[in-house]
């Protein structure tokens, strides 16, 4: 048993029906013969190592390596092989750094971490050029002038994070991404007020806890201090704090962001409450409206569909509350050199 309800098994299902929606070329879509996007493509990757399906998880890995452009990143969003967004947002490049880590975690394949290190370097600097002076990145790289976000420098935090760790397991050294590391570490903790406001998201607040800024009593004060605004009672977490909607994958990435700062008792009742919008194929509904508004699709209030990034989410969540696996090494503060 994971918690009192969700057993292995259960969460066996779910990573099943993630690997059921992967391309025969290791793409992963939202859902079956959808839109794709590299930051959600990594995150259910991720899930598939997880469960076990490490093959799985290297093909969705290597799908991206042979799309990543000549500077580094990727387009925002893909259709099949054609591009649906070219849009280049720094967090979508950034994430694959941290699909790599967890992948060398899950298998100790210290011989594809070194092939799929020119990726990752290629995708950091690609990213690290978008930096402003006072710390935050440009979320879009094709409009600097467009601003950061906190949520999407948090994420980029973590990701360089996780490409320190794999620099230093091969021998490499990356000061210039170390710098970068505390100039952004600096600006989610103190700067806040630069990044675009986006504070009505559930995102940004848990994020910078999430990807490991914030630790100890800062972290806890950030959750505390906005979990009424965000967290309905025996559901789940809202996407925005205006909004009827409580969904899947935020609730269970701030069931990551508890139990990496040791707050099991509230990550296990989150987690069992998110249960109800399990579908009975093991994937998640996206998401409920639990005040009877409509969503863009109509279907007994919940969102119409099961995307595999949202069941991703409730796997590394899964994971992280079994203890011991990749997944608790990862989010939050956890992001440290293996000893394999």
């Amino acid at each position: 048993m994971i918690t009192a309800t969700v057993t292995r098994s259960d969460v066996a299902r779910t990573v099943t029906a993630i690997a059921c929606v992967q391309g025969s070329d290791g793409r992963i879509p939202w859902v079956a013969d959808g839109k794709l996007d590299p930051w959600n493509l990594v995150e259910a990757a991720m899930a598939l190592d997880a469960g076990g399906r490490h093959e799985d998880a290297r093909r969705a890995l290597m799908w991206l390596r042979t799309r990543q452009l000549p500077h580094g990143g990727w387009h925002q969003y893909y259709a099949g092989d054609e591009v649906l967004d070219a849009t280049l947002d720094t967090n979508v490049s950034a994430y694959v750094a941290v699909g790599a880590w967890h992948h060398y975690l899950a298998t100790g394949d210290l011989a594809f971490l070194a092939d799929f290190w020119p990726v990752v370097a290629a995708a950091l600097d690609h990213v690290v050029e978008q930096q402003f002076a006072w710390g935050g990145i440009a979320w879009c790289a094709d409009d600097p002038d467009d601003g950061a976000l906190l949520t999407g420098s948090s994420s980029i935090h973590l990701s360089l994070r996780a490409g320190i760790a794999i620099a230093e397991r091969l021998g490499h050294a990356r000061p210039d991404w170390d710098v970068a590391l505390v100039l952004l570490a600096e600006a989610i903790e103190h700067r806040e007020h630069e990044f675009l406001d986006k504070s009505r998201w559930a995102m940004d607040w848990y994020y910078p806890v999430l990807a490991g800024v914030l630790v100890g009593d800062a972290a806890r004060t950030r959750i505390d201090a906005r979990w009424h605004e965000f967290v309905v009672e025996g559901l789940g977490v809202r996407c925005v704090a205006d909004r009827p909607w409580v969904t899947a994958a935020e609730t269970c990435e701030l069931v990551l962001a508890l139990q990496a700062i040791g707050d099991r008792e509230r990550a296990t009742t989150l987690f069992e409450w998110v249960q109800f919008l399990r579908h009975e194929d093991g994937s998640y509904w996206c998401g409920m409206n639990f005040e009877g508004e409509r969503f863009d699709e109509p279907g007994e209030h919940f969102t119409a569909d099961q995307p595999t990034w949202n069941s991703a989410a409730v796997v590394l969540a899964a994971h992280a509350l079994a203890g011991g696996g990749p997944t608790a090494q990862v989010f939050g503060a956890g992001v440290a050199v293996s000893s394999r």
